[in-house]
């Protein structure tokens, strides 16, 4: 009888345990559902991601990806009845709204007496499985790395053989529907989409880029990173993958590597023990702290037009290829929240709708410890400032002028402060809408009172 394999976070073939799980149950069904509560309310960059994302998907899985739209609890329960499945397997989700969702379709399946069976996540450890001597879940990550590290994870899982896929009916309208987002105006420049150009980006990244990742990955300047979060985004990737290539790579680069994994993994761990915190502080002691209403200053730091050079390429490079990078997240951010005073979702939503990547525990949790507000004894005072993060990340100003038309008659650093040139704003760049050091002092103001009240 037929199993149905019905794939969500963990968009691929390779090293995919529950696709190993549903393959021993007998032909598999490989099965995505273009759930509108996900698809209808995701930006329209990461719609345009999964719809490449799919096609590719659909490519390995020999056509035979069964696309289906509707809400999950509806779409999988009546499939499985049309094809006589006596299982559905799935990654198992640990994300609040996943494991919700899971929850009302593992009862509407038992229902109808079919089996439900989760096997693997998204994760090398799946969250909820680290914990301190005390039994208790961590809330700092240099501990939870150090024992993530410890519990290690399985190695990658073989693809099974003589797998024997089903074939059922697509939505024909489903399809339309992801090629209208994959080919919409305004779509940004996407990366090659699927398994096959995930894995030889992730080669090229070993054999050219890895060596130099310990030094290189805070220049924004530089091609230093891997670029492998958006394949990671939809487990086109498993990490678990990526770590067991690591032994035997340069020791310094290879551990920097994996602990940029282990954040995507704590993050994912505090949200599973902490759900609320997606959308609101996890540091109560800060709940006082006082923030300023959404006003022009706010588009002017969503359009890239803040007068700040760093913080505007940054803006500008998410709206022009749905991805930023890490170093320059951490300084737009800081420039919203401590700068324009601003709470910080307002900044981790526009993030969301814009990031190809965009993974709600990362991002949100990223946004929260740039805050002050969420994960590591990390203090509220930490300021980026963005000038000098400009010059000592971006040296040459080669990033800033890459976004930035309107600064390029400048040379070398002397890009990060226009206001010095007598030429700086030549091009129409504009001038700076607050002034750092003075948002400094209020942004210190207001914590000294938010923690003298609590």
């Amino acid at each position: 009888m037929t199993s149905i394999l019905w794939l969500r976070r963990d968009l691929r073939r390779g090293d995919h345990p529950a696709l190993a799980a549903a393959h021993a149950d007998g032909p598999v069904l490989p099965l995505f559902v273009l759930d509108p509560a996900f698809f209808d309310d995701a930006g329209e960059p990461r719609q345009a991601w999964l719809a490449h994302t799919l096609r590719a998907l659909d490519e390995a899985y020999e056509g035979r990806l069964c696309l289906r739209y509707g809400t999950p609890e509806q779409v999988v329960p009546e499939l499985a009845t049309e094809v006589v499945a006596r299982s559905v397997h799935v990654s198992a989700e640990t994300e609040p709204d996943g494991a919700a969702r899971d929850a009302r379709v593992q009862e509407a399946l038992g229902q109808r007496d079919i089996a439900w069976v989760a096997t693997g996540s998204p994760y090398a450890v799946a969250p909820g499985r680290i914990r301190n001597q005390q039994g208790n879940p961590y809330r700092v990550f240099t501990p939870f790395c150090r024992a993530w590290r410890e519990h290690g994870w399985r190695p990658p899982a073989s693809e099974p053989r003589g797998l024997t896929l089903h074939r059922a009916e697509s939505d024909d309208a489903a399809w339309r529907k992801l090629d209208a987002a994959a080919t919409a105006s305004g779509v940004p420049a996407l990366p090659p989409a699927g398994e096959q150009a995930a894995r030889s980006r992730w080669r090229e990244f070993l054999d050219e880029g890895l060596a130099g990742y310990a030094t290189d990955r805070d220049r924004p300047d530089l091609d230093g990173t891997s670029r492998l979060s958006p394949y990671l985004k939809f487990g086109v990737l498993h990490p678990r993958t990526l770590l067991a290539d690591l032994p035997g790579r340069p020791p310094r680069s290879a551990n920097a590597f994996g602990t940029e994994l282990a954040w995507r993994e704590f993050y994912a761990d505090v949200v599973h023990h902490h759900p609320d915190s997606l959308w609101h502080d996890l540091r109560p002691e800060l709940s006082g702290l006082a923030y300023d209403a959404e006003s022009d200053l706010v588009d002017a730091w969503r359009t890239g037009h803040t007068g700040y050079p760093l913080v505007d390429a940054g803006m500008r490079q998410l709206l022009a290829i749905g991805w930023m990078h890490n170093r320059v997240r951490m300084v737009t951010a800081s420039f919203l929240a401590k700068d324009l005073h601003i709470w910080w979702p307002v900044g981790a939503r526009h993030f969301l709708q814009h990031l190809i990547d965009g993974d709600p525990a990362s991002n949100n949790h990223g946004w929260q410890w740039v805050a002050g507000t969420g994960t590591d004894a990390a203090p509220y005072f930490r300021i980026f400032n963005p000038v000098e993060q400009g010059k000592k990340f971006d040296p040459n100003g080669d990033y800033v002028r890459r976004w930035i038309p309107e600064l390029r008659q400048l040379s070398g650093a002397a890009v990060h402060e226009p206001w010095r040139s007598a030429d700086g704003y030549a091009g129409g760049y504009p001038e700076r809408i607050v002034d750092h050091a003075e948002q400094r002092a209020v942004a210190l103001e207001r914590l000294a009172m938010a923690r003298n009240a609590g």
